[in-house]
């Protein structure tokens, strides 16, 4: 199996975060590509964009689309993807969910959503300091 993988995020934070967890691991072994959206660009022409580099990644096994902040434009382009392509969107990407994603690339698309919704949760950790007198 070989999933495909599409940040569509605020700006540059999707090719940040793969570069740091491809960084951390030495190398990313899943399809992968990013785009950035600014508060410049028209939505329309980045949704087509985006379709088209779904088309290109999904190699028939789906993609799994990561955006950063739910609701967001970044989240409602990758949400229209769910129309005419094999996608699983999930907000909140994030290097801990990245990570996981890519110790786990023979998952199926399903399974790796799972893994990648794991791994953002996981890796999110409240470390409680002194309490103020």
């Amino acid at each position: 199996m070989s999933i495909g993988i599409l940040l569509i995020t605020h700006n540059g934070l999707g090719q940040q975060l793969l570069d740091t967890a491809a960084g951390i691991l030495g190398n990313a072994p899943l399809r992968i590509e990013a785009i950035g959206v600014t508060d410049t660009c028209d939505p329309d022409q980045v949704s087509g964009a985006a379709g088209r580099l779904c088309s290109e990644l999904d190699q028939g096994d789906g993609v799994l689309v990561l955006t950063d902040l739910f609701g967001s434009t970044p989240s409602n382009i990758a949400v229209r993807l769910l129309e005419e392509h094999r996608v699983l969107v999930l907000a909140g990407v994030n290097v801990p969910m990245l990570v996981r994603i890519f110790n786990y690339p023979s998952l199926s698309l399903e399974e790796l959503g799972d893994k990648a919704n794991s791994g953002a949760r996981d890796g999110v950790i409240l470390t409680p300091g002194k309490k103020a007198s």
